[in-house]
């Protein structure tokens, strides 16, 4: 099955020429959208298996808003693919973890404004990567079901991508509305707590403690957790929370 590239280009033109050479490529590109609203709007109903962006779009909304959007929403991986390149536009599109970031350049009518071989290898890695972490996601999601603790899983930035039942039941979240919130946000000790969770987790640095927590529906209860952080050599991938109530 060839796999779905939904773009966002605010240039008509450009987009044509982009759609023609990924398909030429022998991918499908099954809509082109200008504005930030609308590619998220269309990565909802299309669920591509990627969205290659542009930045400056038609409307209140930018790419790099829309990015995030559809990374929170959805988890679809985004490239973006921009003529901006200046450090604060740098800086906002990486906080939304991108998958690339390739620059247009300005050329002449015969000549595109991007390496069609580079783009096409940025799309490879990153459908292969996206590939290996969600079959990585669901192993990880098999073994937690089967703990007797409480488990939240968060990816690198500390947004929630795993819970099992157990903690659920203790948070008072559904993984269903916890997914990309913050962990502070839905794990949240009382401020009463010897030791906050919060300040440890921005200082990566690992934890077990007995806290006070609160759940979604103000219910108070003391935890036992241990917050460990998920290592590639030095690159910090994700952390792993196991809590339970038996303190």
């Amino acid at each position: 099955m060839r796999s779905k590239i939904l773009v966002v280009e605010d240039e008509r033109i450009t987009a044509e020429d982009i759609k023609s050479g990924l398909e030429c490529a022998g991918y499908n590109v099954p809509a082109l959208v200008s504005s930030g609203e609308d590619a998220i709007e269309k990565a909802g109903k299309l669920k591509p298996d990627l969205v290659l962006m542009d930045i400056k779009l038609k409307g209140k909304m930018d790419g790099i808003e829309a990015a995030e959007q559809i990374k929170y929403l959805y988890n679809i991986p985004v490239i973006y693919l921009t003529a901006y390149s200046d450090e604060y536009t740098v800086q906002r599109a990486k906080i939304t973890e991108p998958s690339g970031y390739i620059i247009k350049e300005e050329t002449g009518l015969l000549r595109k404004p991007f390496e069609e071989s580079e783009l096409h290898t940025a799309i490879e890695i990153t459908l292969h990567r996206h590939k290996m972490e969600k079959d990585h996601d669901i192993l990880l999601s098999e073994m937690v079901k089967n703990i007797n603790d409480a488990v939240i899983a968060t990816n690198a930035e500390g947004r929630i991508k795993l819970m099992n039942s157990l903690a659920e039941s203790l948070t008072g979240w559904e993984l269903n509305d916890a997914m990309g919130k913050e962990l502070k946000d839905v794990f949240t000790p009382l401020k009463t707590a010897k030791k906050s969770l919060n300040d440890l987790y921005i200082k990566h640095k690992s934890l077990t403690d007995n806290v006070a927590l609160t759940s979604k529906q103000g219910e108070e209860l003391s935890v036992k957790c241990s917050l460990k952080i998920i290592k590639d050599n030095e690159d910090i991938n994700g952390f792993i929370l196991v809590f339970n109530n038996n303190c």
